[in-house]
């Protein structure tokens, strides 16, 4: 099953306090967002890249397309004043009617694998997220005291790309925008309607870039692929 890809870029990542858009920041010579965009420029399922930026800095990331030679961005669209907003505004230039991938894009150690298996299940579901079982202890915390050990048998922490059908995550959004709501990601919204989200095993270097020590957790994933 082939998709389009909805990747965001607009966000500011002030918890990275690199004095810019993490986007830009370099991995191993090449851009946190180039390297992101890589791999679905590899993809052959994937039929486009709805690209979602900060219109300030719209320029920089065609000049980033062009100078690598990404292929697969084929439209940009402007950043809202949450990720919601600028998911919405992604599902408006997409041109398709199948599955649409909606991913992170400070997240660019996600395998094509796993973007076949999420395409693959969101066509059979209508939702797909990857996930991984919690592998801490959660504790339940009020005031800074314990109140409670959660069973974390039960507990997957959710990445991204997350997967569905346009149609179905099309009328999430309509229906969360019409009644104000702002879910904490995309399948949330999906569950409000009370439709199934599939869970796809990830993994666990899918890690999302968001402050300085994720880098150094970056910068060892690189050189593990190096080594293998």
């Amino acid at each position: 099953m082939n998709y389009e890809a909805i990747v965001l870029a607009a966000g500011q990542g002030k918890r990275m306090n690199a004095g810019m858009n993490k986007q830009f920041i370099e991995l191993g010579g090449e851009p946190l967002i180039v390297r992101t965009l890589k791999v679905f420029d590899r993809d052959e399922r994937c039929a486009r890249v709805v690209l979602v930026v900060n219109p300030a800095e719209r320029s920089r990331f065609e000049q980033l397309v062009v100078r690598f030679r990404i292929k697969k961005v084929a439209a940009f669209a402007e950043g809202g004043e949450e990720r919601q907003h600028s998911v919405y505004n992604g599902l408006q230039a997409l041109e398709g009617r199948g599955i649409v991938l909606i991913h992170d894009g400070a997240r660019p150690f996600i395998h094509v694998r796993h973007l076949h298996e999420l395409a693959d299940a969101a066509a059979r579901y209508g939702a797909a997220v990857p996930a991984v079982r919690v592998k801490d202890t959660i504790k339940k915390v009020d005031g800074l005291f314990v109140e409670q050990t959660i069973d974390r048998s039960s507990l997957w922490a959710v990445q991204t790309p997350q997967a569905f059908r346009l149609s179905l995550i099309a009328e999430a959004h309509e229906a969360a925008k019409r009644e104000g709501y702002l879910g904490t990601d995309d399948a949330s919204l999906v569950e409000r309607l009370g439709k199934p989200v599939k869970i796809v095993e990830g993994d666990y270097r899918n890690i999302k870039l968001t402050t300085p020590e994720d880098i150094l957790f970056a910068e060892a994933i690189l050189a593990s692929r190096v080594a293998e």
